[in-house]
């Protein structure tokens, strides 16, 4: 398997999981906080959309989904465009509501195909291309994509979970 192939299918488990967690669930589950200060799944899939977008996007120069196919007028959140959820007080999370759950999976469908459609075509000799100096040591394509991924599986996980809880407080788990 070359990395790039490996890299694909890594992509793939996140949006199968993504997809898992989303499917089926009606706009007040998706913003549905188990705590004050939690997340909800909303905001898990979307801030993991916009990481994907984001991240993958600025190593491969192009532009992100988000502002150029209108996702950002879609969702109309109130903050920037630029805003990836990095860091997001718990309000702002609240903030995070989506229509659908068609909406939420498709924007971060447009996200995934873009990642996809870039590591598709990674060579291995690529993933040493340094793509961030602000870190010691500096930020390699490799290290850049396996921390999307991790990122992107991590938090599909988180929404995993809050939509048992979800399922099982409605009887359905």
């Amino acid at each position: 398997m070359r990395s790039a192939e490996l890299l694909v299918d890594a992509f793939t488990r996140v949006r199968d999981a993504v997809h898992e967690a989303v499917d089926g669930l009606t706009a007040e589950q998706l913003a549905f906080r188990p705590g004050p200060e939690a997340n909800s799944i909303g905001w898990l899939v979307w801030h993991t959309s916009r990481v994907i977008d984001d991240h993958v996007a600025g190593v491969a120069g192009t532009g992100q989904a988000w502002t150029e196919k209108g996702w950002a007028e879609r969702f109309d959140l109130p903050f920037g465009v630029d805003a990836i959820g990095y860091g997001q007080s718990a309000d702002e999370v609240a903030a995070v509501r989506v229509a659908s759950a068609e909406v939420l999976t498709g924007y971060y469908d447009e996200a995934h195909e873009r990642a996809v459609r870039f590591a598709a075509g990674v060579s291995d000799a690529d993933l040493d291309r340094v793509v961030d100096t602000r870190w010691d040591p500096p930020v390699t394509l490799g290290v850049r994509l396996v921390s999307v991924i991790a990122d992107g599986l991590q938090h599909a996980g988180q929404a995993a979970y809050i939509r048992g809880l979800i399922l099982r407080a409605d009887g359905n788990g």
